[in-house]
């Protein structure tokens, strides 16, 4: 072999990103934390019961060790945000993080713009989990815990191992053997949710409800439990930020370059795929999120993985806090599914991708 050093022209590699070699821009992830924690001000401020945002962040630093602060607002108030409004905003900020960050990886992994969290099964899989609990007449509570959301998670990983196992025996986890497994594999299990709620009772809105998504049942232990699968897959993402930019290259070019691809893929897909369940088992179905937060990262600052994952996670965790302001004040005193509303901002967003797909970079 000759020492000669390898050149991969921009003009044969039009999708490895142009800012790999760049500083890496810490100010802008501090910038984008500090919008969001804003955003999670103004939302918990909003509501049937209006309260100031200054006293919002009274209660909230009365809360810190150390911090004595003189009580001077009603204590329904304290109630109101501790069990009521910042359960449901944290949550909804995790949930929208997540989705965002594993939309990201699987378009960095496929090399597909249009790739979003649910595209080899886990929201079909959820949805088939979530619906025989519902209409199967089985507790939804057992020892004081949830039945709905260990069935969600268990169903949207049923999926997805069915579609790696199925890719992997047909040649060695090819993506695109995985992508349409995956499909084929939500056809099947969007097939059978539509039989169960066709032969269930006629009210279906309990099992509609959560396939359109919300917040409503919010707590505490949900952010927790959300966390303790998306911390791992979070720091496998920040370890493999490089290597997706390689991945941009064929496999054969990134193999060469030092590459494990067989381990790379099965890692992302992995972590993707657990922070991917673990969100959609509290959150019900939400669309969008994976798709938007990632392109107007990239749309605006490049498509570094290195930064863009990061910058993806606060975009999509600032978008579902709104989102979910507007599903639950919009039509007061009801309230809207939040799928409902991330469809309505997402769905032009995604038909303008498809108008412009010529001009979208990986």
């Amino acid at each position: 072999m000759s020492g000669r050093k390898h050149e991969f022209p921009a003009s044969r590699y039009p999708s490895i990103p142009v800012s790999v070699g760049l500083r890496y821009p810490w100010w802008r992830l501090v910038a984008a934390s500090g919008a969001v924690v804003v955003v999670a001000l103004f939302a918990v401020s909003q509501g049937s019961v209006g309260i100031p945002i200054g006293d919002v962040v009274k209660i909230l630093v009365s809360r810190l060790p150390f911090v004595s602060i003189e009580a001077d607002w009603p204590s329904t108030w304290e109630t109101i945000l501790w069990q009521l409004r910042w359960p449901r905003v944290v949550l909804a900020g995790i949930v929208g993080g997540a989705l965002a960050t594993c939309g990201a990886a699987y378009q960095g992994l496929f090399k597909n713009p249009l790739a979003d969290p649910y595209l080899i099964g886990v929201a079909s899989g959820a949805g088939l989990g979530a619906t025989i609990v519902l209409v199967s007449g089985v507790p939804l509570f057992v020892v004081g815990i949830s039945v709905l959301p260990a069935a969600a998670f268990a169903g949207g990983m049923v999926a997805v191992v069915m579609a790696y196992i199925i890719a992997r025996q047909a040649s060695g986890t090819a993506l695109t053997t995985l992508i349409l497994a995956g499909v084929a594999i939500a056809s099947l299990a969007g097939a059978v949710t539509s039989l169960l709620m066709i032969r269930s009772d006629p009210d279906i809105r309990p099992v509609l409800s959560w396939l359109l998504g919300g917040f409503i049942s919010a707590r505490w232990s949900h952010s927790a439990f959300v966390l303790a699968y998306l911390l791992p897959a979070a720091l496998t993402f920040a370890a493999y930020g490089r290597i997706l930019n390689v991945l941009q290259l064929d496999e054969d070019h990134a193999a060469q370059l030092g590459v494990s691809v067989e381990r790379a893929k099965l890692l992302l897909v992995v972590s993707a795929t657990l922070g991917t369940a673990a969100a959609v088992s509290f959150s019900g179905l939400i669309g969008f999120v994976g798709l938007v937060a990632p392109h107007v990262v990239r749309l605006a600052w490049g498509g570094d993985y290195r930064f863009l994952l990061p910058m993806s996670a606060l975009v999509g965790a600032g978008f579902l806090i709104l989102a979910d302001l507007v599903a639950r004040t919009i039509v007061t005193p009801a309230e809207l599914p939040v799928g409902i509303v991330t469809a309505f901002c997402g769905a032009p967003f995604f038909l303008y991708l498809l108008r412009n797909r010529k001009t979208i970079a990986l």
